[in-house]
């Protein structure tokens, strides 16, 4: 047990959680800034929002969590259009998620969120660290 708690907490999973914290900041305070200052709809800036806070968990994973060092553009792009597609992924199963548990099975509309946030979060480090940022064999 104590084995796996170690293999568990690294730098690595600490930092993720970190940056991700500091995502999910990101993610609010443009929100914030938007709804404060502007009147436009809020889906426009929620998506903005998201948008935001995409950029900044790839800037930190990429640099701070998985420390993926080439800034070839080829492997650039490649990591982008993936961690852009795996958030995409997670984002359209949340959505689905909350679609199903609050619509079809009445569950409370945060404790669905929580349950929903806990598999994204996980399924994102995993598509991050084995799929977008995997270290290469030299």
């Amino acid at each position: 047990m104590k084995q796996l708690i170690n293999k568990l907490i690294n730098k690595e999973t600490i930092t993720y959680i970190i940056f991700g914290v500091l995502t999910t900041v990101v993610n609010y305070a443009v929100y914030y800034l938007f709804y404060r200052f502007t009147s436009i709809d809020p889906i426009v800036y929620n998506v903005v929002a998201w948008i935001a806070a995409v950029v900044f968990a790839f800037v930190t994973n990429k640099l701070f969590v998985f420390e993926s060092k080439s800034f070839a553009p080829e492997v650039l792009l490649s990591e982008f259009v993936t961690f852009i597609g795996a958030r995409l992924l997670s984002l359209l199963f949340e959505t689905g998620f909350l679609a199903l548990t609050v619509k079809v099975f009445l569950m409370n509309e945060l404790v669905a969120k929580v349950i929903a946030a806990v598999f994204v979060v996980i399924f994102n480090y995993f598509a991050s660290k084995f799929l977008i940022f995997r270290k290469k064999d030299k």
